[in-house]
This record gives C-alpha cells, structure tokens and sequence, in this order.
C-alpha cells in the first residue's frame, strides 16, 4: 500500500463531494479500516458496517466545521473508526468475530473461557503497568492501549520520532522485566 499525504486542497475538494477524491478518499481508508479490522478478526459485515458509519462521520465533520490540521485527517479517521467500534459494542450490536472459511458454530463455553483468561491477561499487564515509572507507564498506554498516533504522542512527550523510538524500547524492556521477575516470584512461591 503506498501511503499519500493529505493537504487542505484534497480535504476542500472532499467536502465539496467531488466524486474522484471522494472514490480516492474511499478506497485508500477502506483498505486501512480493512486492515485494522480484520486483525482483530471482525466478520465481514461488520467491518463494512464500521467502514461505512466511519466515513460518513467524517465526511459530516470535514463538511461541518472542516479539519484544521488536513496531514492528520489519517489519525481522525483512525479515532472516529475506533469510537465507532466502541459505540456498536455498547449498543448491543454483535460484533462477531470469523474465519472466511469457518462453518462451524462456535461454542460458547470456549467464548467463556477466553474472556476468563483475557481478563486475566489484561489484570497482569494493569498490575505490571502499574509497577512501572509513571512516563514508561504513560508511553506503553498511549502507544498499546489507546492506540494514539504516534505524532501525538511525541507531542506530549516532547520528542521527535527517533526518539520515541528510543523511549519505546526502553519502555517495553522495563515491562519484560517486569514481567519477567513477577513470574519468577510467583514460580518461588511454595504451593
């Protein structure tokens, strides 16, 4: 995929509804929210459902009141996809998860038992997280768990992008390493 820099003339010609940015527009953000998505295993018709609400969002927006920053129009899209995801799970949408090829009907006890251990999982990493410094917590978060861009972050952060790179790997070794010696306490630990 080849990644194409937006500017305030495209985003002007967009609100304007002209069809061959709007069909550029489409199929460059389609092919990314197919990505997203589909890596978190969302069936088909969901991601269509997603895709759609998401550009029309947008597309309200940049014709409301516009986007002041038109090089970071990638990122908006990318937040109104992740709170559009958010709201079709608390609506009470289904969002069902598949293989192209599955055909079986899933059981539920398996559903119970991965969201047993997700649970887990996700209390591990809060309480690791937890034990870290304050600005290795804060990076992993943003990076990890709220999935913000990455210009953002170095925003907050103060750095440039090389940098950032820099903050991460040290962030994630502090986590290993957390991580690391909790299991080793708990492996000590007499039954």
């Amino acid at each position: 995929m080849e990644f194409f820099s937006f500017d305030a003339a495209y985003l002007e010609r967009l609100a304007a509804g002209d069809p061959e940015i709007e069909r550029h527009f489409s199929e460059y953000f389609s092919e990314l929210i197919l990505i997203k998505l589909r890596a978190r295993q969302y069936a088909r018709n969901i991601i269509e459902d997603v895709r759609q609400e998401t550009f029309l969002r947008v597309l309200q927006a940049l014709r409301r009141k516009g986007i002041r920053e038109p090089e970071r129009i990638g990122a908006f899209v990318n937040s109104v996809c992740n709170n559009v995801v958010l709201e079709f799970g608390r609506s009470g949408a289904r969002l069902t998860f598949t293989d192209e090829g599955a055909t079986e009907i899933p059981d539920d006890r398996a559903d119970s038992e991965q969201e047993l251990v997700s649970r887990e999982q996700a209390a591990e990493v809060r309480s690791v997280l937890s034990q870290m410094s304050p600005k290795n917590r804060q990076l992993l978060s943003a990076v990890f768990l709220e999935e913000r861009p990455h210009e953002e972050i170095c925003r907050q952060f103060n750095v440039d992008q090389n940098y950032l790179r820099v903050l991460l790997f040290r962030a994630r070794a502090q986590f290993r390493q957390t991580m690391d010696s909790r299991k080793a306490a708990v492996a000590r630990k007499p039954s």
